[in-house]
């Protein structure tokens, strides 16, 4: 019997999430967190949603041990290029004002394009819409904030839900900036949250091996 949640840090996790009339499973969970004068805490859980197609994508990778995979950027970056759906949702265990989220974000997008040459004025506009849309937002412990990323273009979806309501949604149509998003969560050695990484690479290794 397949288990309908999986707790992250004592925050339920479906273990599937329906996409586009598709179930993708639940393929690795973790945290953001800080250490503050020998006090970890803790920022955020977060689930990744892949379509289990895209082991298929990943064959050169069979043989290796999750603990290579964790350290693989390359392989990693195969996760973020395969044309398949994907879907992040992310719990705030700490509150935060949106803003501080949103400006996060931003910088850690534009330092990514910036190194690749590819921060211009479409980047920048594309970014400040995002700033703008996570502004005047506050996130209560238990709010969720949502990536989906369609296996079939360059765009993004953000939205939220505050205490239980469900807020708006954007639009990120900039295909640069998508890509530089899922890298925040599924980037490798330089993800936001390596114990997400880590459970991602062992996931999907057990995939692999099936």
């Amino acid at each position: 019997m397949v288990k309908n949640e999986v707790m992250v840090d004592e925050i339920p996790f479906p273990s599937q999430f329906m996409v586009n009339n598709k179930p993708l499973p639940l393929m690795g969970h973790g945290i953001t967190d800080m250490e503050i004068h020998f006090l970890q805490i803790k920022f955020t859980a977060i689930g990744v949603y892949l379509d289990p197609e895209i082991v298929t994508h990943l064959q050169q990778w069979k043989g290796k041990t999750g603990e290579e995979l964790t350290e693989n950027d390359e392989f990693f970056e195969a996760i973020v290029n395969a044309p398949v759906d994907k879907f992040l949702r992310v719990v705030v265990i700490k509150e935060i004002k949106g803003s501080q989220y949103g400006v996060q974000l931003e910088s850690a997008i534009r330092d990514r394009l910036a190194e690749v040459d590819k921060y211009e004025e479409d980047e920048e506009e594309a970014l400040e819409k995002i700033v703008e849309f996570f502004q005047s937002k506050y996130f209560k412990k238990d709010s969720v904030i949502t990536y989906s990323f369609p296996a079939t273009s360059g765009s993004a979806k953000i939205s939220c839900v505050i205490e239980g309501k469900e807020d708006l949604e954007i639009e990120v149509e900039n295909a640069n900036v998508v890509e530089m998003m899922k890298k925040w969560y599924l980037g490798g050695t330089r993800g936001v949250s390596p114990t997400t990484i880590s459970s991602l690479a062992n996931n999907i290794c057990a995939e692999l091996s099936k």
